[in-house]
Order: structure tokens, then sequence, then C-alpha cells
């Protein structure tokens, strides 16, 4: 049972490893800014919209 191992990559440098290793952390970085971004514009659109619907109880409770 000879397995092909053809497929297989060639090991990295060690530069190479570092610089996929820097690359992965930056992507990492602008992702989790880019969360942190839309968490923070869905909260503000939450309270925005809560705001908005309590003003319009208040007033339909005023007459």
């Amino acid at each position: 049972m000879n397995e092909d191992l053809s497929f297989r990559r060639k090991p990295l440098t060690p530069e190479q490893r570092q610089a996929r290793d820097a690359a992965r952390r930056i992507e990492a970085e602008k992702a989790m800014r880019d969360h942190e971004a839309a968490q923070k514009a869905f909260h503000a659109n939450r309270e925005r919209l809560r705001a908005e619907r309590l003003a319009r109880e208040a007033a339909a409770a005023k007459g």
C-alpha cells in the first residue's frame, strides 16, 4: 500500500512562516476592529430606535 504523498506542501522556511504569521495577525486584528465597529453601530442604532419607541409610547399615553 504505497501512498502518493506528492500532494504535500513543501515545508516553509522560518522567514516564510514569520511572514505568514504576521499576515494572519494583521488580518485577525482587522477582523476584530470591523466586528467591534459593527457592534458599536448596532448598539447605537438599537438605542436610537428604543428612544424613538419610548417617545412614541409616551406621546400616545398623553393622548
